[in-house]
């Protein structure tokens, strides 16, 4: 057995540890961005092999939460990709309006920074009091933050510019509270929103959702899995209802392509029609 398959095997058996330990499953993350990851928390922990890294998240649980912060996407900001907002504004926002009371489903919210993106527009439009959002990650650290709506005040200006790009009304400073160097999300956007944990990899999804948010997310699982996510968006999205995926995904090759057409190619966004 060469090196690289020994690493194959000592990152299989890591996983299935933390599957039967702890209950999160990576088997099905592509492999190659979930073994890069590993590697950089081996290094980090100061080890020299997976098999060290997995008797250390083994025993100890603040390791554990390292390594799991470690594979967990919290690449985020307000209003990012300003143009997909455009877009959500334009095609998406008016149906919402039709339909009195709606369910959104931000999968995969990371530090909330996207579900309160979300809550902006809907208050601009005049409709969050309708709304209920629900706003799921599987890693609890970044669920406490988002939960909190407390950000750095320094990327409040990338996110400010971000928000006007988007076509925001107002000032994004409206809708937070500047204390020293920290912006505290205004209590009035967080009263629709439940943030809760939840895995896209092994969990049931949430029934008769209208708008289903899940960016660059899938990108980091394998096929299968990534079938069987859409699957369960899919299931879980009422007809007409709204899938927006990341710039770098695709329903392509998923076999789910036939059950949507398509709104806005470059912002993957896309409508179920059965």
């Amino acid at each position: 057995m060469n090196n690289e398959q020994l690493e194959s095997l000592e990152l299989e058996l890591l996983f299935k540890a933390l599957d039967e330990k702890y209950d999160y499953d990576f088997r099905k993350y592509a492999p190659e961005s979930a073994r890069r990851r590993v590697r950089q928390r081996v290094r980090e922990e100061g080890l020299s092999s997976i098999s060290q890294l997995m008797h250390k998240v083994l025993h100890e649980e603040d390791a554990a939460e390292a390594l799991l912060k470690q594979l967990s996407i919290n690449v985020t900001e307000m209003f990012r990709d300003p143009m997909f907002y455009q877009s959500i504004r334009k095609h998406v926002l008016p149906w919402l309006k039709q339909l009195g009371h709606f369910k959104i489903w931000h999968a995969g919210c990371a530090t909330g920074q996207e579900p309160y993106s979300m809550a902006i527009m809907l208050k601009e439009a005049g409709i969050y009091e309708h709304a209920r959002i629900y706003a799921t990650d599987f890693n609890n650290a970044a669920l406490e933050v988002a939960k909190n709506g407390i950000y750095s005040l320094r990327d409040m200006q990338t996110y400010s510019t971000n928000y006007l790009v988007a076509g925001g009304q107002h000032s994004l400073s409206d809708y937070y509270y500047a204390n020293y160097d920290a912006a505290l999300i205004d209590a009035d956007l967080k009263k629709n929103i439940l943030f809760s944990n939840h895995n896209l990899a092994k969990d049931a999804g949430l029934n008769d959702i209208q708008l289903i948010v899940c960016r660059n997310v899938i990108i980091y699982f394998d096929h299968d899995l990534q079938h069987n996510v859409l699957q369960t968006f899919t299931n879980n999205l009422s007809e007409g209802g709204y899938l927006c995926l990341g710039s770098h995904e695709s329903l392509q090759l998923t076999g789910h392509q036939k059950d949507y057409e398509t709104i806005d190619a470059e912002q993957r966004i896309f409508r179920k029609i059965s």
